[in-house]
């Protein structure tokens, strides 16, 4: 694995470390209003039924293996993670028809959210958690890997918009720019080679 700054670990989320993962969305009021990071998930009766529904929906995805995230732990407390997945565990994205009519190939890997700790932002951990995805990804084999980060403008945007992070951050991490997606919005790509 790549290193951390600070001493941090990356771990993945999984059924033993999902009270780190459940309790750092708790202490942000569930995210985004009760999301749980699940609005990316397939469709289903519980979604958008309410933060318990998405909170059961999203244990319940991590218990059966269908949800990954790395995240980046301080001290055994997750204080940020980068969701990713296949496009089966993760259909759901943002400007998905135009996504659908220009897409050239389908990656393997998507990552679909990012987010910091409020108590830990300014630090670069968007960045680091990226790359303990892509490191996640490359220990379970590699393959192509999409975000879909965003270009913000002149107007300073709320971190809320900036759920993937900056095409800027991508690049650092060794993704290529493909195409623009939507307004403001971006298709990157990176190819992950296999650990070993």
């Amino acid at each position: 694995m790549s290193d951390t700054p600070e001493g941090l670990e990356i771990v993945p989320l999984t059924p033993d470390t999902w009270t780190m993962f459940d309790a750092m969305v708790a202490r942000h009021n569930g995210i985004f209003g009760g999301c749980w990071c699940i609005w990316f998930h397939p469709d289903s009766d519980e979604r958008g039924q309410g933060a318990e529904a998405n909170r059961a929906l999203k244990k319940r995805y991590v218990e059966q293996c269908a949800a990954h995230a790395a995240l980046v732990v301080d001290g055994g407390e997750a204080v940020a993670w980068a969701e990713y997945g296949t496009p089966a565990e993760l259909p759901n994205i943002h400007h998905r028809k135009q996504y659908d009519a220009e897409a050239d190939l389908t990656p393997d890997y998507r990552v679909t959210c990012i987010f910091v700790d409020k108590r830990y932002r300014r630090r670069g951990l968007a960045e680091t958690a990226l790359l303990g995805a892509v490191d996640l990804i490359s220990q379970a084999g590699g393959g192509v890997v999409e975000g879909y980060p965003h270009v913000p403008g002149e107007k300073k945007m709320s971190s809320s918009f900036l759920y993937n992070g900056t095409r800027a951050m991508y690049e650092r991490c060794g993704f290529d720019f493909v195409r623009p997606k939507g307004m403001k919005n971006t298709v990157m790509r990176r190819t992950v080679a296999p650990a070993g």
